[in-house]
């Protein structure tokens, strides 16, 4: 096994955020979907990773019970489900550990937030001398508010907000800096499932 797919922080919590319906792509459990089943058609790895804040009282503190994969979403026997306290996926937790022993040298990224979560990763595992392809259509992330913005901003207002960071703007800076800096190689996830579909034969 050379290959694994991570899939970064596609749970619960951030569907109870009033800010939801502000991602850039609310559907992206269609797209993980795509990629999971064709990483398991193909042998690879899949990595399940889950952000959690244990005490905080938020979605993401796990007595709330939204840390778990986005309903659509299924781990099966034997996929390891790792859960991270930081932003990337590795310093927190024995991913590096757990993709060493099953002979992993290329990482499939895809998951929440595109230029946080999934970018750091992306990063790091790098660093360590992963392969790494970022899947940027099967993440998705949403406008960063102005620093002055209200903290209970709904989605409609940091949507209209103009001194907002908008969505498509973090991706494109994400896929060029990982692409252009030489961290990652940039895919959608078509051409994925269409790869694995050659290699499946």
């Amino acid at each position: 096994m050379k290959r694994a797919l991570i899939v970064i922080d596609v749970q619960e919590s951030f569907r109870q955020r009033p800010t939801w319906a502000a991602m850039s792509n609310p559907d992206i459990a269609a797209q993980v979907g795509r990629l999971v089943d064709a990483a398991r058609a193909c042998g690879d790895l899949v990595v399940w990773v889950l952000h959690s804040e244990p005490g905080t009282g938020t979605p993401f503190d796990p007595v709330a019970g939204h840390v778990r994969l986005i309903d659509g979403l299924e781990r099966r026997d034997g996929e390891p489900v790792i859960v991270k306290t930081s932003v990337n996926a590795f310093t927190t937790t024995n991913l590096q550990q757990t993709l060493m022993t099953a002979g992993v040298r290329d990482l499939v990224i895809c998951g929440i937030r595109t230029e946080q979560c999934c970018e750091t990763t992306a990063r790091v595992g790098s660093d360590l001398g992963f392969g790494v392809t970022f899947v940027t259509d099967a993440t998705t992330t949403s406008a960063i508010p102005a620093p002055d913005a209200p903290a209970d901003q709904t989605a409609a207002e940091l949507l209209s907000d103009p001194r907002a960071l908008r969505a498509e703007d973090l991706i494109e800076r994400t896929e060029r800096v990982l692409a252009a800096r030489g961290f990652a190689t940039i895919a959608t996830t078509q051409e994925i499932v269409a790869a694995a579909e050659v290699l499946a034969r």
